[in-house]
């Protein structure tokens, strides 16, 4: 994932990242997820599932980054970094902030991608880049009682934007007033479970990315 290019009003049209859901069907969702990646333009892809049980990651990782790679767009898992190389992925997203980056990147290389979601706190976001991370995710960026009902401010994000280099993704509870608030300041918008319980997720992703322009 490579940062927008920037200019003294922070950075360019905010790209696309898009987040799995945490279950799906292996028999439907990889099309499903094809209509919405020839749709939309996205720039990255996460597999991010509930399940634990290896087997299903597995075979749910062959499908998706089929779709992804066939597309050039990076493939990255939720927290499982041990199979990143064997899956065959780009990297991965960590779930834990800062915690573990400097140890993940001994793991798995210079090369791997490697995300961290820091919750609202810019000051975790920053210990992450320093650890080694590739991007920092700060949210919820919408109102929302999951959690601790905490929000990621929109001044954290103009800050970043003014002050570090590394990309920043908006993630969490995305609406449409949240993405214009924060339009002028972040890289990218993860996008997930905000689309895929509608009947159509490509429509739902092109209608809460229209204060984009």
């Amino acid at each position: 994932m490579a940062q927008n290019d920037t200019t003294q009003e922070g950075p360019e049209t905010p790209q696309v990242y898009l987040i799995t859901p945490p279950e799906f069907e292996l028999s439907t969702y990889p099309a499903q997820l094809a209509r919405v990646l020839d749709d939309v333009d996205v720039a990255c892809l996460r597999l991010s599932l509930a399940t634990k049980d290896e087997d299903k990651i597995a075979r749910a990782a062959d499908l998706i980054r089929e779709e992804a790679h066939a597309r050039d767009i990076p493939l990255v898992i939720d927290s499982h970094f041990l199979l990143v190389e064997k899956l065959g992925l780009d990297g991965v997203h960590l779930l834990d902030g800062a915690r573990s980056v400097r140890y993940v990147r001994k793991e798995i290389g210079p090369d791997a991608v490697i995300g961290a979601f820091c919750g609202p706190s810019r000051h975790d976001g920053m210990s992450a880049g320093e650890g080694g991370a590739d991007y920092v995710a700060l949210g919820p960026v919408g109102e929302t009682t999951l959690g601790d009902g905490q929000v990621a401010e929109t001044e954290a994000f103009e800050w970043w934007s003014q002050m570090i280099e590394l990309p920043i993704v908006a993630e969490g509870a995305v609406n449409p007033q949240a993405i214009e608030r924060l339009a002028p300041y972040t890289d990218f918008f993860a996008i997930g479970e905000e689309i895929w319980g509608t009947d159509n997720p490509s429509a739902a992703l092109k209608a809460l990315l229209a204060p984009l322009g």
